[in-house]
This record gives structure tokens, C-alpha cells and sequence, in this order.
């Protein structure tokens, strides 16, 4: 009987130990270790974005980005640039040109342009430029360095927001739809991504992402595309990515806002 009790007991033990284990490996920390480069897709890439107000509204808010991925070399470094452009209905809104380390995607530069309301109810359009360059640490903001010692909330937001990611490992939030084909996907996996979006006052911030199991999209010519999905809960905003598991493109995301405004991302297969 005693070695019976002892036996039962040394199960019990090796059984929540298997258990521990795997909640040990289910939460993945992304690190340059753990992204593999070779996932990403050069070439130019295409999502229609929108939002509706109900699930069964009309869709409004409605653009165009394009995103181009190409290798190139930046002050010596093998390097990956990403350009983005996104058109609203009558014009560019909005200009980005990221450039990463080849090998751990950490930021090198990264510059934005933003035309965007002069005032809330205003019908002008004013223009904001962000440059960051990460390897001499400078940052401006329409032309001017910043530093400590501005005061202004907007500005005293991006300068902090920048300064929460110096001395750390990060990917580029910004490029969010280029990083998440990165990641070694299973299901049950939670991915924690250290992410910063340069020029904003979001700073640095562990972002937990779960790929919560497979659905299929349809595609052209009755096409099944079988897909992670990769859920992100947070305070209010729900984000499902479609990741197709042939090519880890994201396919579609589909977000859901305080639960009653649903954003939509699309990929377009192919460009004119």
C-alpha cells in the first residue's frame, strides 16, 4: 500500500510538472532568435481598409495602402526597407519609409508623413513629418530636435514614447502586418512582442498575441486558404488576423471596437 501511495504521488508530481512545462512553452517571448527573416515576401503588397459602424452596416472610412519590401544595405548593414502609402478617397494620407536590420528586424529609421485635420472640425489638412534615426539617436519632429527639455504635450508624448525603447530590443509596431509572418506559429501559443511605434506616444510595450486555432478564407477560383488566427485582446479593441499557413501573409484582419465599430484589413491579391 505504501508503495502504491508513493507511486500515485510521484504521478500526481510528474503530471503537474508536464503541465507546468506547457504553459512554460506555450508563452513564446519574441526575440531576434525567434523571428525567422525568410518569411517575409519582397515585392508590393496591397490591403483595402474600412470600417462599418454595425456588423451589418455599410462600409466608410475606406483606404487603399500599399506596402513595398525589399532588401537593401543602410550605412553598411544589410537592411530591410519598407515603404507605405495610404490613399484616402481623394488623396495620400499618409507616407512611411521603415528600414530594419536584416537579420533581427530592429529599427534602424523609420520617417513619417501625415496629412491630417488642421482642427477637429476643420476641413484643412496641416502636415506632420517624424524622422528617427535609431544608430545616431535623433528624433525630430517637423524639423526640429527634440529633446528634454520640450514641454509641449504632444511633442513631450513622441520624445517620451521614444525614450521608453532605448536600450532595449524591439520590432517596429508600425509594421505589424510584415512582423507577424515572422513568428513560429502553433496553436495555443501566446506570442509576447516587445513593440514600440516610432514617432508616437505609445511607447514600449510586451503585446500579447495568442493564435487561438485555424479557420479557412476563400479565395479566387474556389480556393480554400486554410489560416492561423491570431487574437489580440485589449480594453475595448478585439483583433482577429487571418495568417495564412502556406506563405504566413496576413490575410485579413477583422477588429472590433467597444462593440460597435468593426475595422476590416483585406488583402488584395493582386495589383493592377
Amino acid at each position: 500500500m505504501k508503495y502504491l501511495a508513493t507511486t500515485i504521488c510521484l504521478t500526481v508530481v510528474l503530471f503537474l510538472a508536464d503541465i507546468a512545462n506547457a504553459q512554460i512553452t506555450d508563452t513564446v517571448h519574441i526575440t531576434a532568435a525567434k523571428i525567422d527573416i525568410r518569411a517575409l515576401r519582397e515585392g508590393i503588397h496591397r490591403y483595402l481598409v474600412y470600417a462599418k459602424m454595425k456588423k451589418d452596416s455599410i462600409r466608410t472610412l475606406t483606404q487603399f495602402w500599399t506596402r513595398t519590401i525589399k532588401r537593401t544595405d543602410y550605412n553598411g548593414t544589410a537592411a530591410i526597407e519598407i515603404t507605405q502609402e495610404w490613399e484616402d478617397k481623394d488623396s495620400i494620407m499618409h507616407v512611411v519609409k521603415s528600414i530594419s536590420d536584416a537579420k533581427t528586424m530592429q529599427p534602424l529609421y523609420h520617417k513619417t508623413w501625415w496629412k491630417v485635420q488642421a482642427a477637429r472640425n476643420s476641413t484643412a489638412k496641416t502636415v506632420n513629418v517624424t524622422t528617427i534615426d535609431f544608430l545616431n539617436k535623433r528624433l525630430e519632429y517637423n524639423g526640429n530636435l527634440l529633446s528634454d527639455a520640450d514641454t509641449s504635450k504632444q511633442v513631450k508624448g513622441i520624445w517620451d514614447g521614444y525614450k521608453s525603447s532605448l536600450g532595449k530590443y524591439y520590432l517596429n509596431w508600425h509594421l505589424d502586418l510584415e512582423t507577424f509572418p515572422l513568428l513560429p506559429y502553433k496553436k495555443g501559443v501566446t506570442f509576447v512582442i516587445p513593440f514600440y511605434d516610432p514617432g508616437t506616444a505609445s511607447g514600449f510595450q510586451n503585446v500579447a498575441y495568442t493564435v487561438t486555432g485555424s479557420a479557412e478564407l476563400n479565395g479566387f477560383n474556389d480556393q480554400k486558404i486554410d489560416c492561423w488566427l491570431l487574437v489580440n485582446e485589449s480594453k475595448g479593441s478585439k483583433e482577429v488576423f487571418w495568417i495564412s499557413k502556406k506563405t504566413k501573409e496576413v490575410l485579413k484582419l477583422e477588429q472590433e471596437i467597444n462593440k460597435k465599430i468593426y475595422r476590416y484589413k483585406i488583402k488584395l491579391g493582386f495589383s493592377e
